[in-house]
């Protein structure tokens, strides 16, 4: 599948997600395969990763999501809220994935969910969220 030029900014410009070392591939629009490796920087204790770690790896997986929908009209998008509901622990040395479900897409506001599970398949975390969606040249004038 051919990257989107809003989807190639988007990686261009995700410092957040490189630090945290997140990477993702859109499978079609609306869904998106995300993962990450747990590693020392994102853990709370010994051997847990913190929850704001997942929360905000659950928000990329999301918004991504959102993004390669929206991205079909030229729109971007933004969190307007998102839900999670811890399962189990990631753990140190865990490889997250996280995978996006387009539930409805609507003129201006987009319904996600997402499920991550570790690399045994275990769930870690169950989300869903809701994003506005607005042309691009509102925040990005040369785009």
């Amino acid at each position: 599948m051919e990257i989107h030029p809003i989807i190639q900014g988007y990686i261009d410009g995700n410092e957040f997600g490189r630090t945290f070392g997140m990477d993702f591939s859109v499978l079609s629009p609306g869904v998106v395969e995300y993962e990450m490796h747990i590693s020392e920087k994102h853990l709370a204790t010994p051997a847990a990763a913190h929850g704001g770690v997942i929360a905000a790896f659950v928000d990329a997986v999301l918004g991504v999501g959102a993004l390669s929908k929206s991205c079909e009209f030229n729109n971007i998008v933004s969190t307007v809220e998102f839900k999670i509901s811890y399962f189990n622990p990631a753990l140190k040395g865990d490889t997250l994935i996280g995978r996006s479900k387009l539930l409805k897409a609507g003129k201006s506001i987009i319904f996600m969910e997402a499920t991550i599970v570790n690399q045994n398949d275990i769930v870690i975390a169950k989300a869903s969220g809701t994003f506005n969606q607005y042309p691009v040249h509102k925040i990005l004038k040369d785009f």
